[in-house]
């Protein structure tokens, strides 16, 4: 080509193939062609991921583990490897980088990627999305669908409908015939909700709400939502691939095995999420000004309760201490079944060091009143220790009312009469 093409399809949307399952039977031979079930193993667990073995027997993420072993007792359930399917996606993204900067990752296993500008060197989009998924199975050893259109909504839907292992080109012209068939939850938007409000209507296909007038529909649903899904049921969709798109918060929650109702056993784990999260900001170059401590009990009530801090800050020590008052001013009930710590109000971290004077290191004196610059020091000492050998290298310990340190290889913190939380519900990559 002499020139970049505009005009044919250049939206990719590319989706790792039961993305977690995948990275387990990759690294475990003995697992590969067996159904495999990544996710929480207790009584509370959810499934994360499902091989497509799995899936013969009717096992999909977000159903209880309880269930999935009741579908298919001969499967190997396993707990998940955030952080190392965290480095694994990375290297995907890299992948994806190296055909253009315009990549949006959604979450550790997809993204968006607009190859406009990259059509005269490497081809047209659907050449582009055939050489990146011989890419990562030649590479990594992992298959990838991929979706190709005109818009990020429809590269979505094509990337969804060429699952497993496939790759769906939506040609200009053929748009609306694609769409018009599909269910209208396919739409971004339609919820439960709004389904049943569209159902109200007559409306069960895209191609139904297409022939509804905006005005109906703004009636029915509201300004924002009616106008939003008439335009997309004629697939439009201007919102273009965000390569820069900041994150409005990192964070990490958990639910437990059982109802915890020991205040210091969940001093400890507020200690280890702290931690998590402080990591995460560091790795993306943030800092924080909230930090926001998340509360589920017994009855599924769910409370969150925030505190500003003076200065912003990428320090678990500081994250750490903030989320524990924040613990102790709580009222704990009968039982806490998920517990969350999580750090708002993202800031670029070297813009912020440069408007605080005396700040130490990247975003340090970020630190706020808790942060000392040994803190500082450390913290980073420990992210140089996990680059090298691990993300479980090395973990932050925290005292217990007797004077003891304990911790377990991850670094997590228990009393002696508690168990490990189990990890059925986590928020692993940030940005909400």
């Amino acid at each position: 080509m002499s020139e970049a093409d505009t005009s044919g399809p250049s939206i990719l949307h590319l989706d790792l193939d039961a993305f977690y399952a995948s990275v387990e039977q990759r690294e475990q031979p003995e697992l590969r062609g067996r159904p495999v079930v990544v996710g929480g193993l207790g009584a509370r667990g959810v499934v994360a991921a499902a091989s497509y073995e799995a899936r013969r027997f009717g096992v999909f993420s977000a159903i209880p583990t309880t269930r999935a072993r009741r579908l298919c007792p001969d499967a190997v359930f396993l707990t998940p490897r955030i952080d190392f399917y965290a480095e694994v996606s990375r290297e995907v993204m890299a992948i994806l980088r190296s055909a253009t900067p315009l990549v949006e990752p959604l979450s550790l296993d997809e993204a968006f990627l607009d190859v406009r500008g990259a059509t005269r060197l490497l081809g047209s989009g659907p050449e582009i999305a055939v050489m990146l998924r011989r890419r990562i199975r030649a590479e990594l050893s992992l298959t990838a669908s991929v979706g190709v259109a005109r818009t990020k909504m429809l590269a979505k839907i094509a990337s969804d409908a060429s699952k497993p292992d496939g790759l769906l080109v939506i040609e200009p012209g053929t748009e609306l015939a694609f769409l018009h068939p599909l269910p209208v939850r396919r739409l971004w938007g339609v919820g439960p909700a709004t389904q049943r409000k569209l159902t109200d209507l007559g409306v069960t296909t895209v191609g139904d709400l297409a022939k509804i007038p905006e005005h109906v529909l703004v009636d029915k649903l509201g300004a924002a939502a009616g106008a939003h899904l008439h335009a997309l049921s004629q697939n439009r969709d201007p919102r273009p691939v965000e390569p820069d798109r900041v994150a409005k918060s990192i964070g990490h929650e958990e639910t437990f095995a059982t109802d915890r109702d020991d205040r210091r056993a969940l001093e400890q784990d507020v200690v280890r999420m702290a931690d998590r999260v402080a990591g995460r900001l560091r790795e993306h170059a943030k800092v924080a000004r909230t930090v926001q401590l998340k509360l589920r009990y017994r009855d599924f009530t769910t409370i969150t309760r925030a505190r500003t801090l003076p200065e912003p800050t990428d320090l678990a020590a500081t994250i750490g201490a903030e989320a524990r008052d924040l613990l102790d001013a709580a009222d704990l009930r009968d039982g806490i079944r998920l517990l969350g710590v999580t750090a708002l109000q993202l800031e670029d971290a070297v813009a912020v060091q440069g408007q605080l004077a005396f700040g130490a290191g990247t975003g340090a004196g970020a630190g706020g009143t808790h942060a000392t610059e040994r803190d500082d020091a450390l913290e980073r000492t420990i992210d140089a220790v996990r680059a090298r050998f691990g993300a479980d290298a090395v973990g932050r310990a925290a005292h217990t009312t007797d004077g003891r340190v304990r911790t377990d290889r991850r670094g997590s913190l228990w009393g002696p009469d508690d168990e490990p939380a189990d990890p059925s519900v986590r928020s692993p990559a940030g940005g909400e």
